[in-house]
């Protein structure tokens, strides 16, 4: 256990139970504990050659916990429990529990899940993430890339990540006029060469 992941289990307010369980399932499995992303992520040491690598996470929404697999994708889900959190997310899988006795009586399987996933990481599998290219831009944002070369300069020049964050965030409403404002409002921010969250 790392004293510095404590605050996170202590602070919270729901999920208490369900969080002490799945902790120590992977504590269990020989994981080491930090805290990344606001949340306790479980990694596998650094060995000749490769550094430590985040295998799963513990996280909490309004209507469930879950156990975050960071390259879920590769994972066989022999059970057909794992989750695609959004059609964008490539590589990420959840199992979802709403209560402890789920977890209590899935103990088995998830220990079996992250068994494999330490395997998939000592074997160096990658997951095969989609080119940027693959991704369909909004017309309202490939408009303005056609009338304006700066921008598709710029937009160009960003890393594929940067890229597919902005994909994903013009692509997300529904309505057009609220694409259209979401676009006009990035359009400096990426002719400055920044990312979505920069």
């Amino acid at each position: 256990m790392n004293p510095k992941v404590e605050w996170f289990f202590t602070k919270a307010t729901k999920w208490q139970e369900e969080y002490k369980k799945l902790r120590m399932l992977i504590l269990d499995s020989g994981l080491t504990e930090e805290l990344k992303w606001g949340c306790p992520c479980y990694t596998f040491p650094a060995s000749a050659g490769r550094q430590k690598s985040n295998i799963v996470l513990i996280h909490g929404f309004k209507e469930y916990c879950a156990l975050l697999f960071v390259k879920g994708a590769l994972l066989k889900d022999a059970k057909g429990i794992l989750i695609q959190q959004t059609v964008n997310v490539q590589a990420a899988r959840q199992i979802r529990f709403t209560n402890v006795n789920e977890i209590v009586k899935m103990k088995t399987i998830i220990k079996n899940y992250i068994l494999e996933a330490i395997e998939l990481e000592k074997a160096g599998l990658k997951v095969n993430f989609k080119k940027t290219a693959e991704f369909s831009i909004p017309e309202e944002f490939q408009n303005k890339l056609d009338k304006n070369t700066a921008l598709k300069t710029a937009f160009d020049a960003l890393t594929p990540g940067r890229q597919r964050a902005y994909i994903f965030y013009f692509s997300q409403p529904k309505q057009p006029k609220t694409r259209e404002s979401r676009v006009e409002k990035c359009m400096q921010q990426i002719l400055n060469g920044k990312g979505l969250n920069d």
